[in-house]
């Protein structure tokens, strides 16, 4: 029963307020992204709203004299406040928008990022709309539409796939990472499986990196269900369409979930089966803090929701194949014998000088003359070849033909570049803009030059020239291509912009071009990422029984390319992974950026109480790049630096409760300039 004291208390300046009679307190998470107010406070409950006022339930308070959205955790007897309790203004909705399974997951997530709930709830937890509430959610899945037996024997080609799929089906918890064979549709082994866990009452969670990836999954899932049995949460949703249908899958109508990134908190009831595509994609990432990953996100849902889990992808990432050499989650890939069957035939053409001069044709498209006779056949075939280029536009900067040293201008030493769309044009300085006709390196003396990247669109002239009178076609950026004919033509695409063959057609080549200038960046991650870009291009050209050929214009000796020239992504898993033991870096240690002005990172690091076995390199300036948001006064609290704190595995947990606890002592001293904690960031520079 409610305290007499406290009953005559709230009569006396709420006359008309009447605390609930039984558990009248409402402890509450006030959404105000603040690190040191990241708690609970307790606030009174009056028997009308008692009801409604359930844990889960969005409420509005009066906080530091303003109203304010906070979600209520727990309804107790008696509050542990000393103080006057305030009423909580009023119930929001009754709608349970945080069940308990999204609170664990928060929690962990918040541990583990060094972040505050309030803004890993933001990404959770849609605005609400109140149309979307009369929305009746009562139909169920599965009179929603028709469902198709689907066909699962797409996974009885990979070593153990049909033991996976019976355990999945049956509800047992199993992990595995997907390395998908040659030419294999993701998206119909994908639909066959989910269509069969969501038949059999489960729920089904699909994350992907864009919008054309959940287009396509929901191409092929509408060939075994019914379209309104899809749910699809992407950012191109609007309030009322993404909360209406948040409720959707929170009652449980929406069993079948695809998304982006934060589709990977859906609240997705009696999950039984979570995947998380192409985990090495940027897009996969929250830009906002406490940049939470989509397959941490999953991977810490499958832990606390125990359910099934699958990473997949063509290529794999370090984390992924360190999952896997832990034991949490095993092998699902094809034996060699079905690689060999898919695979086209794939090889590496050099890309010396030397052998571009042998072949007057192949040295105008920049193309050796293995790569160029490549091209040729898939033509001669009658087969539309792919060529592949590392970034869109025209020639963005040139290097010396002999040593490839950066190309600068004499006067500016800015970078030299051909202007836009101008055939044999003189190179000129892209800072001040002097042509430069008469061009010495110098550093070894030699006056050719040679571009250093040369986009889509320069390419483009290039080949068609080469390869007159075929049809050219250039997809990048915002003029993307989904789907060419099956016929001959160039088609120039840069990474994740690769047209599909229509009709479930495939290229007749692939030519991999300038693939020095991915494989030559300063990133930790240069080979992982460019051998996913790879194998993603390999996989549209047809079996090598067909004639199907990828040229790789790179020097044969490089690891990355007899891996690919194996089809062996796991093997190149595991070597990253070695060799980030070496030089420990992540994911074989667990490492956090801290990014401040100089004199707010060195208050920091002396307030905070790190874990033993730490070591903190830095501070250094930002990469290149790489900006902190915000102002402050550059003279007196110093350019912005980066602190790199470094941990064994087993402290993860520990360095993230650290790093949160000294935000939260940063903000109780007032200290106001930029901080930014990033946990092993995609990049770290």
């Amino acid at each position: 029963m409610v305290d007499a004291a406290v009953t005559l208390w709230c009569m006396s300046h709420s006359p008309n307020s009447t605390p609930a009679a039984v558990n009248p307190i409402a402890r509450v998470l006030p959404l105000l992204g603040l690190p040191h107010l990241d708690r609970g406070f307790d606030y009174l409950v009056t028997e009308s709203q008692s009801d409604d006022a359930q844990p889960g339930v969005k409420v509005r308070i009066r906080f530091g004299g303003r109203l304010v959205d906070a979600l209520v955790l727990e309804r107790l007897a008696q509050s542990d406040h000393d103080g006057k309790l305030r009423f909580i203004e009023r119930v929001v909705s009754p709608e349970v928008v945080y069940p308990e399974r999204m609170r664990e997951l928060v929690d962990a997530l918040a541990n583990r990022y060094a972040g505050t709930r309030s803004d890993i709830i933001r990404s959770a937890i849609p605005a609400r709309h109140v149309k979307a509430e009369a929305t009746d959610t009562s139909t169920l899945w599965e009179d929603l539409g028709k469902v198709e037996e689907p066909d699962l024997s797409g996974w009885s080609a990979y070593a153990h796939g049909e033991s996976f799929v019976d355990a999945v089906v049956a509800g047992t918890v199993a992990r595995a990472a997907w390395q998908m064979a040659p030419g294999d549709d993701w998206t119909e082994s994908l639909s066959a499986l989910a269509t069969k866990v969501a038949a059999d009452g489960g729920g089904v969670l699909i994350v992907v990196p864009d919008q054309t990836d959940v287009d396509r999954m929901d191409a092929a899932l509408r060939k075994v269900v019914g379209p309104r049995q899809i749910t699809t949460l992407t950012a191109s949703l609007g309030p009322q369409a993404r909360y209406s249908r948040f409720l959707s899958i929170l009652h449980g109508q929406g069993r079948l979930v695809v998304g982006t990134r934060s589709a990977a908190f859906a609240p997705v009831e009696n999950l039984r089966l979570a995947v998380v595509m192409f985990d090495g994609d940027d897009s996969l990432v929250d830009p906002r803090a406490p940049y939470t990953h989509a397959r941490e996100v999953l991977t810490t849902r499958s832990a606390v929701e125990k359910c099934s889990l699958i990473i997949g992808g063509h290529a794999r990432t370090a984390e992924t194949q360190l999952l896997v050499e832990s034991g949490w989650m095993h092998d699902l890939v094809a034996p060699r014998t079905t690689l060999r069957t898919r695979s086209p035939h794939i090889h590496a053409a050099g890309d010396s000088d030397f052998e571009l001069e042998r072949d007057p044709r192949a040295g105008a498209a920049r193309l050796p003359s293995t790569a160029f006779e490549a091209a040729r056949r898939a033509l001669a075939a009658d087969k539309p070849v792919l060529f592949q280029v590392p970034r869109a536009g025209y020639v963005q900067s040139l290097a010396c033909g002999n040593c490839r040293t950066p190309a600068r201008c004499r006067v500016c030493n800015g970078p030299l570049g051909l202007p836009s769309g101008k055939e044999a044009a003189v190179p000129t300085c892209r800072w001040c803009g002097r042509m430069d006709s008469s061009f010495v390196c110098a550093n070894c003396g030699s006056h050719r030059l040679r571009a250093v990247v040369v986009g889509t669109q320069r390419t483009a002239e290039e080949l068609g020239r080469a390869f007159a009178p075929q049809k050219v076609i250039a997809s990048w950026g915002d003029r993307i291509h989904t789907e060419v004919d099956d016929e001959p033509a160039i088609v120039v695409a840069t990474p994740g912009a690769e047209p599909h063959v229509a009709g479930g057609g495939a290229y007749g080549a692939a030519i991999l071009l300038d693939t020095w200038a991915l494989l030559g960046r300063p990133d930790l991650r240069a080979a992982e990422e460019t051998m996913a870009k790879w194998m993603a291009a390999a996989t549209l050209v047809a079996p090598h029984s067909k004639g199907g050929e990828v040229a790789v214009v790179a020097d044969p000796a490089l690891p990355v390319v007899q891996y690919l020239i194996r089809w062996d992504a796991a093997g190149h898993a595991a070597a990253e992974l070695a060799q980030r033991r070496e030089v420990r870096f992540p994911p074989a240690v667990h490492m956090a950026a801290v990014d401040s002005p100089r004199e707010s990172l060195t208050d920091f690091l002396e307030h905070i109480d790190l874990p033993t076995e730490v070591d903190i390199l830095g501070p250094v300036d930002l990469p290149a790049g790489v900006d902190l948001p915000g102002e402050w006064d550059r003279r007196t609290a110093g350019q912005a630096q980066r602190v790199l704190i470094r941990t064994p595995l087993s402290s993860r947990t520990a360095l993230g409760k650290a790093l949160r606890a000294a935000a939260v002592n940063r903000a109780t001293r007032k200290q106001d300039l930029p901080l930014r904690i990033q946990v092993n960031p995609m990049h770290i520079g």
